[in-house]
């Protein structure tokens, strides 16, 4: 409904039906559903056993946006297949997660050092970031950082290494603000609180405008001002100022406490597994599509600097939700295996006493004298 609401301006100015966005993102968010509910029902091993295969082809479809690519905002981050502008970095983001999964789950037992396997981790975060930073969407590397940077906080990495990632981040960050004129500007503005409102700093005083509006209870659902072009992008990366114009505190408020009610559903899922696959991937999707959201808002209320990155489930965009359900559908296949009891980590029990038959691994004359031998399976059922 509420990109119907900020919308229907848009459209109608572009001689189209006032319906055009509200039509496309029912659209995709009806195959999003069917996708999720598909996934949820693949068990987490196939999951891991194709998760190269997954980050490969996300990775593909990056790299052929810079031959193929459409710019739209001054980015370079889309690709048009029949009529619909994809953007396949959203793909990505379910591939990084998925690999660095699989990586983590394979590497981090074989080596010694943190370094061994942190190397090999930062080129799987940096072949599809390097991508989209030539395509220009600062605002999706920052999500990829948050991605990376959840999955080596699950696995345990040193603090000391830390400091070593930030440092890097740090230069590469600012390098991108100084080489985009755009970039320093409103940057220089969040900071000093001194823009050019008419000009970097006009998307974010409007969304302040738009929210201060609003107030308690808002003007009423459709009843936005700042739609009718004041906001740019009022039905995408700003959708949470005219929520805040529209349904006021009452309402935005009611979107946090939806996005910490998922945060919470998925953290028990984090929480709950013993697979080391799983819980990276878990932890990466919640911090991918948690912090994306709060990136956002911050943003809109003026917390962060503007960046451009939509708020998921909400924000108009195909590829966005369709992908952000998909990546719920493979927590929630997660959740549904490991409550069925199977194990996510090592054969299962019953290949183990196939294989062992309850034999010893030890002769029994060599083994501890507080340990006897299990029974065999013959032996327990006679």
């Amino acid at each position: 409904m509420m990109v119907l609401s900020a919308s229907a301006v848009e459209s109608i100015s572009a001689d189209r039906s006032a319906f055009f966005y509200f039509l496309r993102q029912i659209m995709f968010g009806v195959a999003g559903v069917v996708l999720m509910f598909a996934l949820s029902l693949v068990p987490s091993r196939t999951y891991e056993r194709f998760a190269p295969l997954a980050f490969g082809i996300s990775s593909a479809l990056v790299f052929l946006v810079i031959p193929l690519g459409v710019e739209v905002n001054g980015n370079k981050n889309w690709l048009n297949i029949g009529g619909f502008t994809l953007q396949p970095s959203e793909a990505a983001k379910l591939g990084v997660a998925l690999m660095l999964g699989w990586h983590f789950a394979r590497s981090a037992h074989r080596f010694r050092e943190y370094k061994d396997y942190l190397w090999p981790s930062l080129g799987i975060v940096g072949i599809p970031v390097g991508f989209v930073a030539l395509g220009g969407d600062i605002g999706t590397v920052v999500i990829f950082g948050l991605i990376y940077l959840a999955a080596l906080i699950l696995i345990g990495t040193p603090w000391k290494l830390f400091g070593m990632l930030f440092g890097a981040v740090a230069v590469l960050g600012a390098l991108a603000v100084i080489i985009a004129p755009h970039r320093m500007e409103r940057m220089t503005g969040w900071f000093t609180g001194e823009c050019d409102v008419s000009g970097a700093c006009w998307q974010a005083q409007q969304g302040l405008a738009a929210l201060a509006t609003g107030g308690w209870w808002g003007v009423g659902l459709g009843q936005s001002r700042s739609k009718y072009n004041y906001v740019p992008e009022a039905h995408n990366d700003y959708i949470f100022a005219i929520i805040g114009e529209e349904l006021g505190l009452i309402g935005t408020v009611l979107i946090l406490v939806l996005f910490v009610v998922m945060g919470v559903a998925m953290a028990r899922v984090l929480l709950r597994t013993t697979s080391t696959f799983e819980r990276v991937v878990t932890g990466s999707v919640l911090t991918w599509l948690i912090g994306q959201a709060f990136v956002n808002i911050g943003m809109v209320t003026g917390a962060l600097p503007v960046i451009g990155v939509p708020l998921p489930f909400i924000s108009y965009g195909g590829s966005s939700l369709l992908m952000c359900l998909a990546a719920v559908g493979v927590v929630m296949s997660f959740t549904r295996y490991t409550r069925a009891g199977s194990r996510t980590s090592g054969p299962p029990r019953d290949e183990v006493e196939d294989h062992h038959d309850g034999e010893a691994l030890l002769p029994e004359h060599e083994m501890p004298g507080n340990v006897r031998r299990l029974p065999s399976r013959a032996e327990r059922n006679p």
